[in-house]
């Protein structure tokens, strides 16, 4: 039947307006938590029971709110962090829409207590879906404390599509760590069920900050990024945090923080930024953990552009891009953590003292340095990038080098080294548009499918530039003229094979030719299982040592595995 159109009853109307702000529990907790950071908190503690679902509580030490505007508060619309449109171009707080209390309010039972520092006595009142039902006076230390209780318990059908309680901490969780982090001088605590499950101690350092909240062992494996700042001008920033170390990363992308002025956000912009500068040091699928910090003028962000504000827009994005990658970049072109074997103690032939005579490397031992597997690896504290020199010891299984260094033995994968030495020289060679060729003297004939040989016309100048020359032969064969210098011929089809595979889906088409030289480069390298002379051994590792990044291959795979003389001695029982 057609009524016509008509005012939404005003519960109807709150109830909306709050689920585009209250979309879940970890919702609720964030605007509180934000309120409490504008406010000047210096400790903010949050209590969450059965997910947040039943109970959620944030209790800070801030400005807390005068007795007169304390229902004010509670009304749509009203905050004291705007005042002119003017303001709202140049957004210096967490919350400025004055939505949070009237949108949480009205999908839940609400208590708040509350004093200012000037006022000897404390408000209390409390909200059942948005309906004022109490006011008094209470006794309270200045600053607020909001209790949510039965969140949804007037939306049945929004509880319906809740996930579990598990689920539902486990946001809150990542919420406090992410503030954790952005606000190293304030002290965090969270409890879920009455456990005590994040302490943070507010000292102001964020990489005690770090240790806290990601983990101690996380923590030492991070080294803090070389403050980069773009002067005026275009785009005036300042970029700071903390950077892991290649061999710290992690499957998924939950571990790249970004704040932007003190805000907590989420840019696929950034996070592209930040792998663009791992590039060729992490394993396939696997991401970076880093903590960057982003200060720019207010006017060039703007963050209201979605109600959960977890979104900004920068004025200028390639630039901000381009700062945050370069910082990045710098950052581990200054530090790397060199992987530390974690030897595994295997047939001893004792000695009189008891100590062992010789520590044996088996089978099993070598099965893992194949697969360079991170079990046998543990970050080391950073350290400059650059390799010591290194005297040639000898070579195992035909595979790795062993060579003596300053502190200890260095064990080097021959094949991921040379990868890293080839992909670095097709990288300055193709930007100076010099990469040399040999002309074959009898040009190589390849067969292509009808996919292969349209990409083949699409990349042909790419190809070329990686030192190439491939040309029709006639149907479907095609002839490959003259390939880089040293490259060997016998890989030249398997080469083409894989430089004509089509670009995996969301991976910009543009990717391709920097794929394409770490498989170049991966072609060309000498193989495990190859001898090499003590002369080639020792050109490799002179070569592996003038690599700016000379620790991981350009697959992201370790190159050198490290044993401190301390873990020898400690092996052979002298310590």
């Amino acid at each position: 039947m057609d009524v016509g159109i008509q005012a939404l009853p005003a519960e109807v109307a709150a109830q909306i307006a709050a689920g585009e702000v209250v979309e879940r529990p970890v919702s609720a907790v964030k605007e509180l938590v934000e309120n409490a950071l504008d406010a000047g908190a210096k400790t903010v503690q949050v209590e969450v029971r059965e997910g947040g679902q039943r109970l959620l509580a944030v209790a800070d030490d801030g400005c807390g709110i005068p007795a007169a505007e304390v229902v004010l508060a509670f009304g749509r619309h009203t905050t004291s962090k705007l005042h002119s449109e003017e303001d709202l171009f140049r957004i210096r707080t967490l919350g400025f829409r004055g939505e949070a209390l009237a949108s949480i309010a009205a999908v839940a039972r609400v208590t708040m207590t509350t004093r200012s520092r000037d006022e000897t006595a404390g408000t209390l009142v409390r909200f059942e879906a948005g309906e004022l039902v109490r006011r008094e006076l209470c006794a309270r230390p200045a600053g607020t404390t909001v209790t949510v209780e039965n969140l949804f318990f007037n939306l049945p059908a929004r509880r319906k599509f809740l996930r579990s309680e598990t689920t539902e901490s486990g946001h809150i969780v990542n919420l406090l760590v992410a503030y954790g982090l952005a606000y190293p001088h304030v002290r965090f605590t969270l409890v879920q069920n009455g456990r005590e499950v994040l302490r943070t101690t507010g000292s102001g350092r964020l990489e005690d900050a770090a240790a806290e909240a990601l983990g101690v062992e996380t923590a030492r494996a991070m080294t803090p990024l070389p403050v980069l700042e773009a002067p005026g001008g275009r785009l005036g920033a300042r970029v700071s945090g903390l950077i892991g170390a290649p061999s710290l990363h992690r499957g998924s992308r939950d571990w790249m923080f970004f704040f932007v002025n003190g805000r907590w956000v989420q840019d696929r912009a950034l996070t592209f930024a930040v792998e663009e500068a791992y590039r060729s040091l992490l394993p396939t699928g696997r991401h970076p953990v880093a903590v960057l910090d982003l200060l720019l003028d207010p006017a060039d962000v703007d963050v209201n552009i979605h109600p959960t504000k977890r979104e900004v827009r920068f004025r200028q994005g390639q630039d901000v891009f381009g700062l945050v990658q370069k910082a990045v970049r710098r950052g581990l072109m200054e530090y790397a953590a060199l992987p530390q074997a974690e030897p595994q103690r295997g047939e001893a032939v004792p000695v009189p003292e008891g100590r062992p005579a010789m520590v044996h490397v088996g089978r099993e031992a070598q099965a893992a340095l194949s697969q360079m597997s991170l079990d046998l690896m543990r970050p080391a504290a950073p350290q400059p990038v650059r390799l010591p020199a290194l005297r040639v010891v000898g070579q195992v299984a035909q595979t790795y080098i062993v060579a003596e260094g300053p502190d200890g033995l260095y064990v080097v994968d021959q094949h991921a080294a040379h990868e890293r030495v080839l992909y670095e020289r097709l990288q300055g060679m193709r930007a100076s548009l010099a990469v040399p060729m040999q002309t074959l003297l009898e040009p190589r004939a390849v067969e292509l499918t009808r996919y292969q040989a349209a990409l083949l016309e699409e990349r042909h100048e790419a190809i070329a530039r990686l030192g190439f020359d491939v040309a029709p032969f006639g149907g479907s064969t095609y002839l490959v003229r003259a390939v880089p210098v040293a490259f060997p011929e016998q890989e030249i089809a398997n080469l083409l094979g894989e430089l004509l595979q089509p670009v995996p889906q969301r991976e910009p088409e543009r990717d391709w030719e920097e794929r394409a030289l770490v498989t170049a480069a991966c072609h060309s390298a000498v193989r495990a299982g190859q001898t090499l002379t003590e002369q080639e051994m020792r050109d490799l590792i002179r070569q592996l040592e003038a690599t700016a990044l000379p620790y991981t291959c350009p697959h992201g795979r370790p190159t050198v595995v490290h044993m401190t003389v301390a873990q020898l001695q400690r092996e052979f029982a002298r310590r």
